[in-house]
């Protein structure tokens, strides 16, 4: 909705410029598709590693607390 309003004063301040963008808009969200799945696979990553450094904690029966402790 914030994208759309953005483009509605483009279009009132000048006309051509917001339909250039509103023409070139699908072949920008193209060239950044693959960005976006390298994103999301460096995250799959860092995920894998994390599991498998955790792992021996979680062997030996340490689980993540819902509520951080309150030192006293």
């Amino acid at each position: 909705m914030i994208a759309f309003l953005l483009w509605c004063i483009l279009f009132v301040l000048s006309w051509p410029l917001a339909i250039l963008v509103l023409v070139l808009w699908p072949l920008v969200w193209l060239i950044s598709l693959p960005f976006k799945l390298l994103g999301y696979a460096i995250g799959g990553v860092f995920a894998l590693m994390k599991s498998i450094l955790f792992l021996p904690a979680r062997i030996f029966g340490w689980r993540p607390s819902s509520q951080p402790r309150m030192a006293v």
